[in-house]
């Protein structure tokens, strides 16, 4: 009866209704264009606004699936360097994003 599954973080897989995971579906489809633009983005700001070391802290973390003590030490720096680094980076992003959203808007305001 219900086919989508989620794992929350606590580690316990929900199911939703089949009316849920078809309005789920539905958004989806709504959204796609938004959804590219977004990745275009969050492309162009790893790309242009972070730095080579944060770059490489980001793949080395969410890619190559490393842990924080793994980064660093592969990188030769402390754990809370590495974190520094990965935290400034999603900072970074975080803005660009909001940045880049907020002007969206504002265009689709003027249309």
């Amino acid at each position: 009866m219900y086919d989508i599954k989620y794992k929350p973080k606590r580690g316990r897989v929900r199911q939703t209704s089949p009316e849920m995971a078809a309005y789920v579906r539905q958004i989806a489809s709504d959204n796609a264009g938004e959804h590219s633009r977004l990745k275009r983005n969050l492309i162009r700001a790893i790309r242009e606004e972070l730095t080579d070391r944060q770059r490489q802290v980001l793949t080395m973390y969410y890619l190559r699936e490393m842990t924080i003590n793994q980064v660093a030490e592969e990188l030769g720096v402390c754990p809370s360097t590495a974190y520094r680094t990965l935290h400034r980076a999603e900072q970074r992003l975080f803005r660009c994003l909001r940045y880049g959203a907020g002007s969206y808007l504002k265009d689709m305001g003027e249309d």
